[in-house]
């Protein structure tokens, strides 16, 4: 089969045999490339990898499912509440520690897979994951209708977290800088006029620029939740402690019932495709590997979600 492989930090079209071990094997339909499989690369954690853990794809016997791309022990205290990030075992990636979903083919737990709903157009499957991402992160910080909020950073995750927002009734502003974002946030509900002050910012960039500017926003006694990944030491401004804000982190989603967190995205996906409209910019088939990682870390291309779709 036809998969991606880092090899020296590039991404190489390779053929490899088709997975043949215990789990269901998935024909992938669509995966997207995130900002994480970019940054793992360059920095070497994925090499020698096949990447991808946002895919969508059909099971042997037909059903259209998204993969939840965690894999833990599945028995200690965390994995039995859903929280797989945690396992006390340790935690693997598909995508990352296992073969991913940039592949004609991927083999996951049964476990793993989420039937995707009824009707839903499955290119909009590898969707899922980001935004069950920013779901996660909503909860985690504890967003009422009454609080203000502001997302700061308007890339993939920060309008995954104005889809999820706007999906669940909430009002909100965000920070963007490229008109292309403005346009994506405008679609997808937000606020582009940011205020002097807020109960909740989200922190979807996670750069000590984007930090200082979240802890200058909030009220006093207030809630950062950060969303962003800190890729790189950050500095903490004063302010944080003066103002005695609270910051929580969010990573992943929640793994199993009840509130599964990819049965919430799917659900919303399906009833909202214009959120996989206006987040998907770019489509690749797997031959043209190259192009699409650099078109995703082209910041003038205009991307938000570039994915590879192989042939149905």
């Amino acid at each position: 089969m036809k998969a991606i492989q880092v090899i020296d930090r590039k991404p190489q079209l390779i053929d490899m045999p088709t997975p043949s071990g215990e789990g269901v094997k998935v024909r992938v339909v669509a995966t997207s490339i995130c900002g994480s499989d970019l940054h793992m690369m360059e920095k070497g954690w994925t090499e020698g990898r096949v990447p991808g853990h946002e895919f969508s794809g059909f099971t042997p016997d037909g059903t259209a499912v998204t993969v939840e791309p965690l894999l833990g022990c599945g028995n200690c205290g965390f994995c039995e509440q859903g929280y797989t990030i945690q396992c006390e075992a340790g935690v693997t990636f598909i995508g990352i520690g296992a073969a991913g979903g940039m592949a004609e083919f991927v083999e996951a737990p049964a476990a793993n897979l989420v039937p995707l709903p009824t009707g839903m157009d499955i290119l909009h499957g590898s969707l899922v994951e980001p935004l069950a991402v920013a779901l996660h992160g909503l909860s985690q910080a504890r967003i009422t209708p009454k609080d203000r909020v502001l997302v700061i950073g308007a890339g993939a995750i920060g309008l995954a977290v104005a889809a999820a927002l706007h999906a669940r009734g909430l009002e909100f502003d965000i920070q963007v800088r490229p008109p292309h974002q403005a346009v994506a946030a405008t679609r997808l509900g937000a606020g582009l006029e940011v205020h002097e002050s807020y109960d909740v910012v989200i922190d979807a960039a996670g750069t000590s620029d984007s930090l200082a500017q979240a802890i200058e926003h909030l009220r006093p006694r207030s809630r950062l939740a950060m969303l962003g990944t800190f890729w790189n030491p950050v500095e903490m401004p004063m302010a944080f402690c003066s103002k005695e804000v609270e910051m929580i982190g969010a990573m992943t989603y929640k793994c199993r019932d009840p509130d599964r967190t990819f049965v919430e995205a799917a659900r919303l996906l399906h009833e909202n495709p214009h959120i996989a409209d206006t987040l998907i910019t770019h489509r690749f088939p797997l031959d043209a590997a190259q192009e699409a990682f650099a078109t995703a870390a082209d910041r003038a291309s205009g991307a938000i979600k570039v994915c590879f779709e192989p042939a149905l």
